[in-house]
């Protein structure tokens, strides 16, 4: 591996099947020093992949690109960012979604990857649901999902239709990310913008939670880690008074300090 490999791959996997079907043979076949042959520091540490968002200016000019779509994609793209969902949850979100419950309006999503969950939406959101729906059954009947299947109603809408549709705007719209390159399909990145704002706005980790469809608190901290402006925000008294205590420890120091700070040849 080390002397043929040249990507960049760590064979994490790899390793671990290999060692358990060395396990394997070494049971079967009585061979207990083929356990050794694969320990565990042989194996390279998982590590988790930088997480990844657009920036403010780079989420208004995708979302004033979505005028340039077809009406019912660009509905799709707009739930998608505000339910902060995996895009496969948002693709098989359901016409009975939605239900009212002490004077609020909640959405029921069915989670394709681990179960099923309900939270509050706003106004705008649900109205903007509920006309999804009525486009649904005007173009298609009634029928189970909201976004439905170009050549079977009854099944939702697939991830790479949708990711089809986005992309051949892009180029056709020549849309430009921040770094001047194409716009990439990060649908996920939405789900990341939605936790990062939570944070942001020191919502309690059990809310953030609750709202992103986690079971568990573990992933949580990854949202609070995207952005600077937590940390910012939440030490700049502390920061302003341990400045001001070192000044304080400088009386005396008046031009002597002034020329450390402007003189370029002490820095």
């Amino acid at each position: 591996m080390k002397t043929e490999d040249t990507g960049t791959k760590r064979y994490r996997a790899e390793l671990t099947r290999l060692r358990a079907l060395l396990n394997m043979v070494a049971d079967v076949y009585q061979y207990p020093q083929v356990k050794d042959l694969i320990l565990n520091r042989d194996i390279p540490p998982d590590i988790r992949g930088e997480i990844k968002i657009y920036s403010d200016q780079e989420l208004k000019r995708f979302n004033a690109f979505l005028t340039k779509v077809d009406v019912q994609t660009a509905r799709l793209m707009l739930i998608h960012q505000m339910l902060g969902t995996r895009m496969s949850d948002t693709l098989t979100l359901r016409t009975d979604c939605l239900i009212e419950k002490d004077g609020e309006t909640i959405i029921q999503i069915h989670q394709m990857k681990t179960h099923f969950y309900e939270k509050p939406i706003s106004q705008e959101l649900a109205a903007l649901i509920k006309e999804a729906i009525r486009y649904r059954e005007k173009e298609h009947g009634k029928g189970k999902y909201i976004f439905t299947s170009l050549s079977d109603p009854s099944k939702p809408m697939k991830y790479a239709t949708v990711q089809q549709k986005i992309t051949d705007k892009i180029y056709q719209e020549n849309l430009r990310d921040d770094k001047g390159e194409y716009f990439g399909f990060g649908s996920h990145m939405y789900r990341h913008i939605y936790g990062m704002k939570l944070a942001e706005m020191h919502v309690d980790d059990w809310t953030i939670a609750r709202l992103l469809g986690h079971r568990s608190l573990r992933n949580v901290k990854y949202y609070r880690k995207m952005s600077n402006k937590i940390l910012a925000d939440d030490t700049r008294k502390t920061r302003n008074r341990l400045s001001k205590m070192v000044l304080e420890c400088l009386e005396g120091w008046e031009e002597e300090y002034e020329k450390i700070r402007f003189d370029d040849s002490l820095q």
